[in-house]
């Protein structure tokens, strides 16, 4: 492979194209990881330019499962790795290097597919004191550097690669980094992000991110997302799960989605593999995670941040990664998770973490431009010049959680404050799990475990449109020979329920009025159910509620009005 500038020269154009493509480029992906970085890098390529781009994946990696469907589904022009090496390209661009992209016929160009150069993998690199893809092995062959550039985010990974490969240095390039510029340029849609991730009135969002290996958050902690969820109240808190591509790409969607299936069924938010995560880390409140990419750009948002692993055992050292690792909070799996979180927020300093997101990114917002004017001069002998304008990055998607149901038991605590008002918790409960009641339990229609069906003190109908009326099946539930059932409650509306409550037989219904300004409530009937029950346990009466309730949960206040039948 010549790295020597081409002879300016334009390609004969097919009578078939509608427009213009005379230059080819190639993306070459060995990951879904690399994939998803090189979309990104990819759509500097203008079309208009006259640039045709193609796809191919690197075959070798054990975590390419699934990389073909995914540049299908794109709708992509995906060659494979045979027909990409027997046809000839201006440029190849890859997110990941290894020694047998030589067999291309194009220059190479090749960056990191994560917050930097920061992993040692020594099956990859066979130097204990390199970080994968700036060793000598990926980046030699036959006494020459393989890449005709290589980016890096900041100058630091420059001086690392002076130690780790010297002769590479004369081609690396300071391109910074357009993912975080993405996430940058997407912070003004953290209401839209919430929204799509269902996070709003008053709750607050927790991402937990893990990373692959055995040093991973969930490598060590497995059990800690189903911990969360169950240890936050539900109506204050919403828990969402990035785990890196490798993971799913390893073990299987369908594996990956079994062993978080009784997490999501207690509502926790699993974003896919492809996109999503950067989307979450903006609408996040909280970030516990490791020491993969997906933490480090979440300390650069300044979010509150706790480690459940750090990944000391497979860092570069010199790396910022490796400095925030040592630096960032820790969070007890063991401990009151609770607590800690909030502890966190109480303690929260972004400075803490600003030297190492600061050694790592640099050159912010001009990503886009640089790696521009990297690649278009491999395109000059096309006749393709550096486009005039530098380029605008587009915010990321939003986020598409994949999620269950959600919660049909609660395990409900509360009191009634000295202003009259019912302040309500309600933590998920697990099967298997539930070893120590806090309060009384509540569960909704859907609800199939027997015991729980049989010992909860608020059952709710949350179908609004049910096969029985919903005054019959209040009756016929609450007469029912459950002794523990106090209030059951159907959902007539979004914001009106009916009542039925066992110990005075009173039938009364619910509505949540709309203040002035605000948007339309929604009454919640499970979580009027159990307002209503802790109520009527701190030995207030039915009658007493006939000049409305205040439910309270944590900053959120719900006013409901009720109403006797004629």
């Amino acid at each position: 492979m010549s790295l020597l500038p081409r002879r300016r020269t334009s390609r004969r154009r097919s009578r078939w194209n509608t427009v213009p493509e005379d230059a080819q480029v190639l993306g070459v992906a060995r990951t879904l990881t690399s994939a998803t970085r090189l979309m990104d890098v990819m759509r500097l390529l203008r079309p208009e330019d006259g640039i045709a781009v193609s796809y191919t994946v690197n075959p070798g990696s054990v975590f390419a499962d699934g990389l073909a469907d995914y540049f299908n589904g794109l709708g992509a022009r995906v060659l494979s790795w045979r027909e990409a090496t027997r046809q000839r390209f201006d440029l190849a661009v890859a997110c990941a290097v290894h020694p047998s992209m030589r067999q291309l016929d194009a220059p190479l160009m090749v960056m990191p597919h994560g917050a930097g150069y920061n992993r040692l993998v020594t099956e990859s690199t066979g130097d204990p004191g390199a970080p994968a893809g700036l060793s000598r092995r990926e980046l030699m062959r036959g006494g020459r550097v393989l890449p005709a550039a290589i980016g890096v985010s900041h100058e630091e990974q420059i001086a690392r690669l002076a130690r780790t490969c010297p002769q590479a240095v004369p081609v690396a390039h300071l391109i910074g980094d357009y993912c975080w510029d993405r996430i940058e340029q997407s912070r003004p849609r953290r209401d839209l992000y919430r929204a799509r991730l269902g996070v709003g009135q008053g709750r607050r969002l927790v991402v937990v991110n893990s990373t692959w290996s055995e040093h991973s958050l969930l490598g060590r902690h497995p059990d800690l997302p189903a911990k969360l969820v169950t240890a936050l109240p539900a109506d204050e808190f919403a828990v969402a799960l990035v785990l890196h591509p490798n993971v799913w790409a390893r073990h299987s969607r369908h594996r990956v989605h079994q062993r978080l299936a009784r997490a999501m069924d207690a509502g926790l938010l699993v974003l896919p593999p492809e996109e999503g995560w950067r989307a979450a880390l903006i609408a996040s409140d909280w970030v516990v995670g490791d020491h993969g990419s997906t933490t480090f750009y979440s300390a650069a948002l300044h979010r509150v941040l706790l480690l459940a692993a750090t990944g000391l055992d497979e860092l570069d050292p010199a790396s910022p990664t490796a400095a925030l690792s040592r630096a960032a909070p820790r969070l007890d799996p063991d401990g009151d998770l609770l607590a800690q979180l909030l502890a966190a927020a109480e303690q929260h300093s972004p400075q803490r973490l600003q030297a190492p997101v600061d050694g790592q990114l640099e050159a912010r917002g001009e990503a886009g431009r640089r790696l521009q004017e990297v690649m278009y001069p491999f395109l000059a002998h096309r006749n393709i010049t550096l486009p005039a304008d530098p380029p605008v990055p587009d915010p990321v998607p939003e986020p598409r959680p994949e999620r269950h149901v959600g919660p049909t038991a609660y395990d409900v605590t509360g009191e009634v404050l000295s202003d009259g008002s019912v302040a309500v918790r309600r933590w998920p409960v697990l099967a298997h799990d539930h070893e120590e009641s806090r309060g009384f339990l509540a569960v909704t229609e859907q609800e199939t475990h027997r015991l729980w069906r049989s010992s909860a003190e608020v059952l709710a109908r949350t179908v609004i449109d049910g096969e029985l009326a919903p005054a019959d099946w209040l009756r016929d539930r609450i007469h029912s020979p459950r002794a523990s059932l106090d209030v059951a409650v159907a959902a007539l509306a979004e914001d009106r329920c009916l009542l039925l409550l066992r110990r005075c037989g009173t039938l009364l219904e619910a509505h949540a009025p709309r203040a002035y300004g605000d948007p339309g409530p929604r009454l919640d009937p499970l979580l009027l159910g159990a307002a209503v029950q802790v109520w009527l346990n701190a030995r207030r009466t039915a009658g007493e509620l006939s000049g409305g309730l205040v439910v309270r949960t944590g900053p959120r206040t719900l006013n409901v009005a009720f109403t006797w039948p004629p």
